[in-house]
């Protein structure tokens, strides 16, 4: 079984995930080679949440220039995750 810090990577905070918190999902950034099963288990022991459905999506890397040079960001998976109604996160309260 590989390591739970394999599996999720760090949680994701932009404007769109902000709002997805009202309907009670929250976005990690995940391995590439994470399963949905593999994040379900990951999140579950690490929240102490019951996951309800984990939606998955490869994100292609933007194109950076950085004055003559041109590179790429990185691409990553990120995944959006349900939570059963009345359980929260906390690491998403501060923000």
């Amino acid at each position: 079984m590989r390591d739970l810090r394999d599996v999720i990577i760090r949680p994701l905070v932009t404007e769109k995930s902000m709002n997805l918190l009202e309907e009670n999902k929250y976005t990690f950034i995940v391995g590439k080679r994470s399963n949905k099963t593999e994040i379900k288990n990951a999140i579950e022991k690490i929240f102490k949440v019951t996951v309800e459905k984990v939606s998955t999506m490869n994100v292609k890397g933007k194109p950076k220039k950085m004055g003559r040079f041109v590179g790429k960001k990185p691409d990553y998976k990120k995944a959006i995750v349900k939570v059963r109604s009345g359980e929260k996160i906390r690491i998403f309260d501060n923000i």
